[in-house]
């Protein structure tokens, strides 16, 4: 389990763009394990995980990277509409994922999938969202997930209000307190939706962290044309702790999210986490990286990557062998592919479903707006269109 302490808040050395020494890791890109580093914040982290819980970790990074391409590959096949993927950002999603409690609440952007997985959400459900099946199939209230925000930014005033709200109920201040955690890329930050949910978070001293995963690029502006400063020292503006980890360490991101949650749940207020990671693949589908950087960039970052250090940590702590990596592959292919029949069986919905969900209780406007289509598509029954 990750341990952290908060004590005084301490300034790390400010280097903009570039991870200064207040750059918190447990597993170095080799495989090296680092027992205890110093955030920003001045807390010491580690993390205490027994072998069973090591090997979980791996096989959730591994499984996650493969449903991943696999809903590219699909994408690219024309069946699904857009797809976003987490490539390279599989450490950052599955650290903090794990680091929550069943109670806590995730608001997330549209790339969390790591995340919906490790909360128990069936990785066929933001799949239907993005094959135009439906809106979103899974149910907040049951896997404490809010549904995919595609308007950038726009989640973290969701997730402040919500934060709020579990303060007027009551439910902070203990072990068993509930926490909020809100996810946002680098480019979200320069939003000014980003900036208000700060600005309320600080003042009513809302449970909630903020989990920027600082993938170095906004679609094509790299982020030094977003910030002059290290994204997590915009908190010291708004009057609360702010750090930076190394993103592609999934044990580092699992302690730092780990001990700010825990920290918001006690009533000590919002966190803002800077995940330091990289995007290794497009923005979207849509997307083409190769007009806005090098190869030589993506290569130095496929050094850094997420999976292959806890293969070599596992390997060379003699936590897993050649046979439970093979069979973690095996489980991520097999999947993948049932992934894809699934996908690939699913029926196109009827056009008047799109009502069914608009109010709980129904409403004459809606009901009458369903009678209008379902009248203008029967008025194409027997024609030549």
């Amino acid at each position: 389990m990750a341990k952290g302490d908060r004590g005084a808040p301490a300034r790390g050395k400010e280097v903009a763009g570039e991870p200064a020494p207040d750059f918190v890791q447990l597993l170095t890109p080799d495989g090296e394990r680092i027992e205890k580093s110093v955030g920003a914040d001045g807390v010491e982290y580690t993390v205490d995980f027994t072998d069973e819980e090591y090997r979980g970790l791996y096989r959730d990074l591994v499984v996650i990277r493969r449903l991943d391409a696999e809903a590219t590959a699909l994408q690219r096949q024309g069946e699904l509409g857009i797809w976003a993927s987490l490539l390279g950002q599989e450490a950052a999603q599955v650290g903090s994922g794990r680091a929550l409690r069943p109670q806590d609440m995730a608001f997330p952007t549209y790339r969390e999938h790591g995340v919906l997985y490790c909360r128990g959400i069936d990785p066929i459900m933001p799949l239907s969202l993005f094959r135009g099946v439906d809106q979103g199939a899974w149910d907040p209230i049951e896997f404490k997930v809010n549904m995919y925000t595609i308007v950038i930014g726009a989640q973290t005033l969701h997730a402040t209000g919500y934060a709020m709200g579990i303060t007027k109920d009551g439910k902070v201040g203990g072990d068993d307190g509930e926490a909020v955690i809100c996810y946002f890329g680098d480019g979200a930050a320069s939003q000014g939706d980003v900036n208000e949910a700060f600005i309320w978070a600080s003042v009513f001293h809302s449970p909630i962290v903020f989990f920027c995963q600082n993938n170095q690029y906004a679609i094509s502006e790299p982020i030094e044309k977003q910030t002059r400063i290290p994204l997590y020292r915009r908190a010291d503006g708004f009057g609360f702790p702010g750090l930076r980890v190394d993103g592609n360490d999934v044990l580092a991101t699992y302690a730092v999210t780990r001990a700010a949650l825990d920290s918001a749940r006690h009533g000590q207020g919002p966190t803002l986490i800077e995940a330091y990671t990289y995007r290794m693949g497009a923005h979207t589908t849509t997307d083409d990286p190769t007009r806005y950087r090098v190869a030589s960039e993506v290569e130095e970052w496929a050094a850094k990557d997420p999976i292959a250090r806890v293969r070599a940590f596992v390997e060379k702590q003699q936590i897993a062998d050649a046979d439970f990596i093979a069979e973690v592959d095996e489980q991520a292919k097999q999947e993948a592919l049932h992934l894809r029949e699934r996908v690939l069986a699913m029926p196109d919905p009827h056009p008047l479903t799109l009502f069914d969900h608009a109010y709980p209780n129904g409403s004459p406007l809606v009901d009458a707006q369903r009678e209008r289509l379902a009248e203008y598509l029967d008025s194409f029954e027997g024609s030549a269109h």
